[in-house]
C-alpha cells in the first residue's frame, strides 16, 4: 500500500520538508511505495525577510517570489489549493478549491501566521496583505480602535511598498514604530527597522530632524531577554527613544496619536506597526491546538492532540521565536523523523530549539545570534562583514529552499 504524506504550507519549513522527502525517500517513491504532497494556496513561494529591505529602496518585492513550481521537487505532488478541514481521526482533509477530500498516512502542518490587523480597528483599510491559510478568521474591529487608517507596516507586501513612499517623503516628525502583540514573524525585525532608519535619515542629512520611538509590549525591548539586554544600550547610544510595557489599545488617525492600555499616550506623525499575528482557525478547529498553534512535543514536533500529524515552523508551539531558520531545522529533524516511520525504523531525530539569526543594526553593519533550547543567546558585535553575510545568505535563500544548502 502506498503511504501518503501530506504538508500543508508551501513556505520555508514546507518547501524545505518536502525537497527534503524527495531525497530521503527516492528509492520508495521511485517503486511507487510513498506518495508526497505540498499544498499551498498561492503559486509562489514568499521569503518575507526581503521585505524588510523594500521600505528604504533596496529590494524589490519580485526578489521575494519565486514559482513553487520551480523549487519542488518533480517527484513531489504540487496542489495549489485551500484546506478547510481536518479530521484527524479519519486522517482526511477538506479541499476548499478542488471540494474533494484528501487522505492522508502522515500529515505535516507548516501553515505559518498571519497578519491579523483586524483586531484594532482601522489597519486593514491602511494596504494590509491578509494572505491567510484555511477559513479566515472573524473579523474583530472594535478591539484597538483606529488602527486601520492610522499605521503602516513591513509585514505585508503591500505595507512595504506604501510606506517606502511614505519614507521618501517624510523629512521631520515623530516616526513612531510600535509592536502590537507577540509572538510575530521575525522577531529582530522590529529592532532592525529602528537601527535601519536611524542609519537611513542620518545618511539623508535628517535625523535631528526626526525622532525615533520603538514601543513593545512587554518591560524590555525583545522577548529574549540576552538580547533586550544587548540592544538597548545600542537604541540608547543612537538616540532611539524607548517605551516598553506599552500595549496598543487605540490609535486616532485623525489625532495622530497612539495610547497604551497603560494609559501613555505619543504623538506620531509617521507610525509604523507590527500588526497582531495568528495562526489558521481550521487547526483550533480541529481539536490541534489554540489560536491557530498546533501543541506540539517540542523535541519531535509531533502534535499532542492526534496521531501521525506533524507541525513545524511558526505553527508549532515550540516556545522559540517564528524565524525561517527554525522552520529550516526542524523540516530535516521531520524529515528524519518520517522517513524512519514510513520505514518501520524508531524514529529517533530530535528538535534541540537551534535558531540563528542575523540582526541588522544599520544600513551597513549587523550582528549575528545563535542559540537553542539549552544555550541563550549572545549577540555578536556588529560588523559591516555580518552585514554583507546576511545580505549573502539572502540570495542564496532559493538554493536552501531547493534543498541545496
Amino acid at each position: 500500500m502506498t503511504e501518503h504524506v501530506v504538508i500543508v504550507g508551501g513556505g520555508t519549513g514546507g518547501t524545505v520538508l518536502a525537497n527534503d522527502l524527495a531525497d530521503r525517500l527516492e528509492p520508495e517513491l521511485d517503486a511507487g511505495d510513498v506518495r508526497i504532497t505540498l499544498i499551498n494556496d498561492d503559486p509562489d513561494h514568499v521569503y518575507k525577510p526581503v521585505w524588510l529591505y523594500v521600505p528604504f529602496g533596496q529590494r524589490e518585492l519580485d526578489d521575494g517570489r519565486r514559482s513553487l513550481e520551480d523549487l519542488v521537487d518533480d517527484a513531489v505532488d504540487l496542489r495549489i489549493d485551500r484546506i478547510s478541514e481536518i479530521d484527524t481521526e479519519s486522517q482526511q482533509l477538506e479541499s476548499m478549491e478542488g471540494s474533494d477530500v484528501i487522505e492522508y498516512d502522515y500529515l505535516v502542518l507548516a501553515t505559518g501566521s498571519t497578519l491579523e490587523p483586524d483586531q484594532i480597528p482601522g489597519l486593514t483599510e491602511g494596504g494590509h496583505d491578509r494572505r491567510r491559510g484555511g477559513r479566515a478568521r472573524a473579523r474583530r474591529t472594535d478591539q484597538i480602535p483606529g488602527l486601520t487608517e492610522g499605521g503602516h507596516d513591513y509585514y505585508s507586501e503591500s505595507g512595504a511598498t506604501d510606506l517606502r513612499e511614505e519614507l521618501l517623503e517624510f523629512t521631520e516628525g515623530d516616526l513612531v514604530l510600535s509592536v502590537i502583540g507577540t509572538p510575530h514573524m521575525c522577531p529582530a525585525a522590529p529592532l532592525e527597522f529602528v537601527f535601519m532608519a536611524d542609519d537611513w535619515f542620518r545618511e539623508r542629512g535628517l535625523r535631528d530632524d526626526v525622532d525615533i520611538t520603538y514601543t513593545y509590549p512587554i518591560q524590555r525591548v525583545h522577548g529574549n531577554p540576552h538580547i533586550a539586554e544587548w540592544a538597548r544600550p545600542i537604541m540608547e547610544e543612537r538616540d532611539i527613544g524607548v517605551e516598553t510595557f506599552f500595549n496598543a489599545e487605540e490609535i486616532d488617525a485623525e489625532a495622530e496619536t497612539i495610547t497604551s492600555m497603560e494609559g501613555t499616550e505619543l504623538d506620531y506623525d509617521l507610525l509604523v506597526t507590527i500588526p497582531p499575528h495568528g495562526g489558521v482557525d481550521l487547526i483550533e478547529e480541529a481539536g490541534l491546538g489554540d489560536d491557530g498553534w498546533v501543541d506540539v512535543d517540542k523535541h519531535t514536533l509531533e502534535a499532542k492532540a492526534a496521531e501521525n500529524v506533524y507541525a513545524l515552523g511558526d505553527t508549532a508551539d515550540t516556545g522559540v521565536p517564528n524565524a525561517g531558520s527554525v522552520a529550516h531545522y526542524q523540516a530535516g529533524v521531520v524529515g528524519q523523523r518520517l522517513a524512519s516511520e514510513i520505514r518501520d525504523r524508531p524514529a529517533t531525530a530530535t528538535y534541540d530549539g537551534k535558531t540563528l539569526c542575523f540582526i541588522e543594526t544599520g544600513m551597513d553593519a549587523a550582528s549575528f545570534v545563535e542559540f537553542d533550547y539549552e544555550n541563550p543567546p549572545s549577540p555578536a558585535s556588529p560588523s559591516e562583514k555580518l552585514h554583507w553575510s546576511k545580505l549573502a545568505y539572502n540570495e542564496s535563500y532559493w538554493l536552501t529552499a531547493r534543498g541545496l544548502l
